[in-house]
């Protein structure tokens, strides 16, 4: 029996509220909603780290950052990572990278840098040697090729030849593009031309950007109009897979690495552990993932290597910190973790734990050499069921503290276990009193997920 089948449809920068499935009300994204109701949607989809090179190393390797390495931009990945891509060749796949790569240290791309990629059409940094209406990438000999149309377009149709070239051998393709990043040497979000005013006459602004608005007045029109051809690109790529018999033979998936909070968190645009900047639309289809659901455990970038090829019958390294989810879409009752660990080492050195209900966030001063820091502070805690959109942080009140310290014990077994035993101290936010909240007990952690891991550290 031959082996399905894989591709990955990489977005760059998407908030996961760009999709309907997550509520958008601008009918962006049909062709992600259609498969995500058909196959498996990944409701609670976050990045490992908000910051492209680092998250990517993640989605390479089944790794955290800090475990390979690539705790911010300008590292490479290491030449001899286990890398997704060199598992599905040395199991006789065929492996296709095309578009931004941010894992090598210059353009064009050296061959021991790639990750095992075998064909290539890539640039390391995509946003700085093509643009909107100018793709250029360089090709597997290192030679510059301009493709022509909008740049979405352009890696669509690169990666519809890849899948009709490569029939007669599975083949395992990662298709990587910028949008709906922002064009670095404008500050600007450049959609196909005529989208930005479709967008703006019909807008919709999602609560954390009314609220603290940051640059979406001028740059929101401009980013849901790459989202929306990115959508097109989407449904174009996957009808070309049908056309060519080999949809039924094909899982694909769709994600992101990162989302975008359009500077309310900070200076610029992601590089923070709030759900704007860590939350991604993903789903999966082809064998394995139909009629799978709206998946609600907590996945992470990590466990995207270890899911697929679990999915295509591989074994799954023992590099790799992550887990696959198969099991669970087969069945729900499976156990899996009730919390995700996000790090950020650039701009700001921090840590977080996310749970189905509460966001924890620890600080410290940044420093670009470490990928760590020995002190931490308190700087936010958020009632996700609540305040979706964490608008109102409840850090240091004294009505959760109880619930803060049981998250702090969570954070650093975490970062005990994937942080080589590192044990840093985190301060508590100094206390906050207020008479507007009362918990009732099952409110407590320990009460609210009843079905918690016995480990919650072990995903």
């Amino acid at each position: 029996m031959r082996k399905p089948n894989v591709v990955v449809f990489f977005t760059d920068q998407q908030r996961h509220d760009t999709t309907g499935v997550h509520g958008n009300p601008m009918g962006l994204t049909p062709h992600f909603d259609r498969l995500a109701r058909a196959g498996t949607h990944l409701y609670n989809s976050f990045t490992s780290q908000p910051l492209c090179g680092p998250a990517r190393s993640s989605m390479q390797t089944g790794r955290f950052a800090t475990q390979t390495g690539v705790f911010r931009n300008g590292i490479p990945l290491p030449d001899d990572a286990v890398t997704i891509a060199r598992e599905f060749a040395r199991n006789g796949y065929d492996t296709g990278y095309i578009g931004k790569w941010h894992l090598g240290d210059t353009d064009p791309v050296p061959k021991h840098e790639r990750g095992g990629y075998q064909n290539w059409l890539a640039a390391n940094l995509l946003e700085f040697v093509s643009d909107a209406y100018d793709a250029v990438l360089f090709d597997t000999e290192d030679k510059r090729r301009k493709l022509p149309g909008y740049r979405i377009d352009a890696l669509t149709d690169a990666a519809i030849r890849y899948c009709d070239e490569h029939q007669d051998k599975p083949f395992f393709l990662f298709v990587s593009f910028l949008e709906p990043h922002h064009q670095n040497h404008v500050d600007d979000y450049p959609p196909p031309d005529g989208y930005r005013e479709a967008m703006a006459a019909s807008q919709w602004t999602p609560p954390d950007l009314v609220g603290l608005q940051g640059s979406s007045a001028w740059h929101l029109s401009g980013y849901y109009g790459m989202v929306k051809r990115l959508d097109e690109a989407f449904g174009r790529l996957v009808d070309a897979l049908k056309s060519l018999d080999l949809l039924d033979d094909t899982i694909v998936m769709f994600t992101s690495d990162h989302a975008c909070h359009f500077k309310t968190r900070n200076s610029e645009y992601k590089r923070s552990c709030h759900e704007s900047a860590i939350r991604v639309p993903s789903m999966i289809t082809g064998p394995g993932f139909m009629s799978g659901g709206q998946v609600r455990a907590l996945f992470s970038t990590i466990d995207v290597a270890p899911t697929l090829l679990d999915a295509a019958g591989l074994d799954i390294p023992a590099t790799m910190e992550g887990r696959s989810i198969m099991p669970v879409i087969r069945d729900a009752r499976q156990p899996w973790r009730q919390d995700v660990l996000i790090q950020i080492s650039e701009t700001e050195t921090g840590r977080a734990l996310r749970t189905h209900r509460w966001k924890y966030g620890v600080t410290s001063e940044y420093d670009q050499e470490a990928p760590r820091s020995d002190v931490y502070r308190e700087s936010y805690l958020y009632d996700l069921e609540n305040d979706p959109y964490e608008m109102v942080n409840l850090v240091g009140m004294t009505a959760f503290r109880a619930i803060s310290d049981d998250l702090k014990a969570r954070l650093l077994a975490w970062i005990a276990e994937v942080e080589e035993g590192h044990a840093p101290e985190i301060l508590d936010a100094p206390a906050r009193y207020s008479r507007q909240y009362r918990l009732k007990p099952q409110d407590l952690i320990g009460f609210a997920d009843p079905e918690r891991d016995v480990d919650p550290i072990k995903p």
